[in-house]
């Protein structure tokens, strides 16, 4: 039976435990190589060339999108599963961009881990129904451009529109027009409510 050769990619040493005792349960499946951030993750896909890699989406440094952005830069043909304890829509938009085959939650059961693992392997999708739904509601919205994310980091860090204006070199009036704009493909009707939905569909991130 050919066996599947996995790299795991998370920041913490107890889920790639996790991860590699369940992938040992499976005899065609073996664990080639183990990564702690974006940038090792790059380093041992060049040495090991891994089947599959399972990675997780929130890692220091380059995150889990832009490290498969990366990779399949380099090997069009990489195969990505990502492992994220969020379900938000804006990442999961972000993970499929950049080239995942798979967009999973770390409360996944193992059978549909495994399966997932196969079907990558065999160059096929797997999108879960939630994953999918939340998709949907992404595409069938007006997505914000780089400016309207830029003014709308200021303002959940409570800047006014003159200290937005400066900080980005354009003018008030050019703010709040951005600011209009932002609560329009939100729905909402003002700064605090725009950021807190920011924040729950993962346009905007807290620090870890």
């Amino acid at each position: 039976m050919p066996t599947i050769s996995i790299m795991l990619v998370d920041d913490h040493y107890l889920v790639r435990m996790g991860l590699a005792s369940i992938i040992a349960l499976e005899p065609d499946m073996t664990v080639c190589a183990e990564a702690s951030s974006g940038e090792q993750a790059l380093s041992l896909f060049r040495d090991h060339r891994p089947d599959v890699t399972l990675m997780d989406l929130r890692l220091p440094g380059r995150n889990g999108s832009e490290t498969t952005r990366a990779i399949r830069g380099e090997y069009p043909d990489a195969r990505v599963i990502i492992l994220s304890t969020y379900i938000s829509d804006e990442e999961i938009y972000a993970a499929l961009q950049a080239g995942a085959m798979a967009y999973l939650v770390k409360s996944v059961q193992r059978e549909e881990l495994t399966e997932a693992i196969r079907k990558a392997a065999a160059g096929q999708r797997h999108i879960p129904p939630e994953v999918a739904a939340r998709l949907a509601d992404r595409m069938s919205r007006s997505h914000l451009s780089a400016r309207e994310r830029d003014v709308l980091r200021l303002l959940a860090g409570g800047k006014r529109n003159r200290e937005i204006a400066s900080a980005l070199e354009i003018t008030e009036g050019t703010v709040k027009l951005h600011v209009s704009s932002i609560l329009g493909k939100l729905g909402v009707v003002d700064r605090t409510e725009a950021v807190t939905v920011a924040l729950q569909r993962g346009i905007l991130q807290l620090d870890r």
